[in-house]
């Protein structure tokens, strides 16, 4: 459970008490049935992290949305969109296990995180993590109700596969986006779990220097 599920939880049995008190119970079903919502919103379930070498895992629960090659600074990635709605465990996981390189908060729009162009005018956070000196960045996008994003880790902390860094309230969207030689293993309208399903697979790096001699070698 996230602790902030236990603040409103108990602030709103306080009211539902004072609300008994001073009208009559029935009144306080609202307040109640409210407390019991925010400790279920808030859950926070234990995951079996994936070991397997190269695996990037879901930075979140929820729906994989969109699955498309993107050019980020003249570099071509691929990026995964993850949709949680208000029904998922909004707890957000490390990808990969690496070292945080950079984090910017970014203000913004509360569009539908379903919309597309929510991954770049909407208010989100952006992190970017390194492993073996390949890179991968996930967003933590607000949506239509969120309104905040949370975000524990600071630059410089090393991260493992699955670890907890945050959570965002109230429906949003986060994204991974990843080298386009790694291979996707999600489609589409998959259901995924934050620290446990994995997205893609990283290739090594010797393996992509050895696709970037070949590249050469085929120009010349």
């Amino acid at each position: 459970m996230v602790r902030d599920g236990y603040y409103y939880a108990f602030t709103l049995l306080a009211v539902a008490a004072v609300i008994g008190w001073l009208t009559r119970p029935v009144w306080a079903i609202v307040p109640c049935v409210l407390a019991f919502f925010f400790l279920w919103f808030f859950r926070d379930p234990e995951r079996a992290i994936p070991a397997d070498a190269g695996a990037v895992v879901s930075a979140g629960d929820g729906t994989v949305t969109d699955i498309c090659q993107v050019e980020v600074e003249g570099e071509g990635q691929t990026r995964i969109s993850i949709f949680l709605s208000v029904f998922n465990v909004h707890v957000n996981r490390s990808p990969i296990a690496g070292v945080i390189r950079d984090v910017r908060y970014q203000r913004g729009r509360f569009l539908n995180a379903m919309n597309k162009v929510s991954a770049e005018h909407n208010e989100q956070n952006i992190v970017t993590m390194e492993s073996d000196g390949q890179k991968v960045v996930f967003k933590q996008i607000a949506g239509l109700l969120a309104r905040r994003i949370v975000f524990y880790p600071r630059v410089g902390d090393r991260l493992e596969r699955g670890q907890r860094v945050g959570l965002i309230k109230f429906g949003s969207r986060v994204d991974v986006l990843l080298e386009a030689a790694a291979r996707v293993n999600v489609k589409i309208g998959d259901k995924v779990k934050g620290g446990a399903t994995v997205l893609a697979y990283l290739q090594p790096q010797d393996a992509l220097a050895t696709a970037g001699a070949s590249a050469v070698e085929r120009r010349r």
